[in-house]
């Protein structure tokens, strides 16, 4: 569960988010966020969200986008959709920290749930210098959270079979899909506006 004012931050990507519209507060299944990206900084790498649309809006800065192989550089102030369904990635392209609007439309609202547990993974130092945990953890946290979010490599069909053959190894391991405990931990809180859509 996301309230507005909830801070979370990725200190290996760069990220900071800051929920303007949690799922507490959404009554419409869209969640809204201002992310933060810092020079360098990117999300974890190239993915799908089968079921979930994002719309992003650069405030701030420069960002690069990969949807559906096209690269581009965002215009200020001009939305970009992401359909359900469409491989993409995204960077801080510029010298200077980014802002961005995020608009996800997530009636389950487990996107949080898979953002907040990747997140903790890399505060706990789990996850490699581009915000991936280990080919273990991957496994279980994919089979977990498949319904959310899948990256393009390896393809899918190898994902399945190695990740299906993995899990049990990894659970015997201690790795888990998902760690509710990380959305118990203490995080700041700031105030935020409130968010009325444009």
């Amino acid at each position: 569960m996301s309230k507005a004012g909830d801070v979370f931050e990725n200190p290996v990507t760069g990220e900071r988010v800051v929920v303007r519209v949690g799922t507490q507060e959404s009554t419409d299944g869209w969640m809204v966020n201002d992310l933060y990206v810092r020079p360098g900084g990117a999300v974890a790498g190239e993915h799908v969200h089968p079921t979930i649309v994002e719309r992003f809006t650069v405030r701030r800065g420069q960002v690069g986008f990969r949807i559906d192989g096209r690269e581009s550089i965002a215009e200020l102030g001009q939305p970009i959709t992401v359909p359900a369904g469409v491989r993409h990635d995204w960077w801080n392209a510029g010298d200077e920290e980014a802002l961005v609007l995020v608009e996800i439309y997530d009636p389950p609202g487990r996107f949080g749930e898979m953002a907040i547990d990747l997140f903790g993974l890399a505060q706990d130092g789990k996850t490699n210098d581009k915000g991936m945990p280990n080919l273990l953890q991957t496994a279980v946290f994919s089979l977990e959270y498949e319904d959310v979010l899948y990256f393009t490599k390896p393809p899918r069909w190898v994902q399945k079979i190695l990740f299906t053959l993995l899990a049990p190894l990894a659970r015997l391991l201690g790795y888990r899909g998902s760690y509710p405990e990380y959305r118990t931990r203490p995080h700041p809180h700031v105030s935020v506006e409130p968010w009325v859509a444009a």
